[in-house]
């Protein structure tokens, strides 16, 4: 499944489910298929996401730029990791965008 997340200060942002649940939980939203951050909520939202990604950077070991980091997956196989950091820009600049122009963040809908 696929959450987007659509704001009219700036373009859609498209996440796997699991992704986006992940980041909706950071953010102190339930997971859902329909959601909204409103626009007061957005700078907490931010700084939740930010808080995440810079404690997963400081857990995260420092590997060489050529190494692959892998994960397993739900089903017991292997796939390369992607950070937290990665994953979540994307989102944090929707954020960002969102507050400079005070618009709602909504997915689902």
């Amino acid at each position: 499944m696929l959450i987007i997340f659509k704001s009219k200060a700036a373009g859609d942002v498209m996440m796997f489910g699991d992704v986006a649940y992940a980041m909706m939980e950071i953010m102190g939203k339930s997971p859902a298929e329909k959601g909204i951050v409103t626009a007061e909520q957005l700078a907490d939202a931010i700084a939740r996401l930010k808080a995440a990604v810079a404690q997963d950077k400081a857990e995260r070991p420092v590997v060489d730029h050529d190494e692959r980091q892998f994960e397993k997956t739900p089903e017991g196989g292997k796939r390369e990791a992607v950070s937290l950091a990665r994953r979540a820009v994307p989102l944090i600049e929707l954020l960002e965008y969102s507050l400079k122009e005070n618009e709602p963040v909504v997915w689902g809908v």
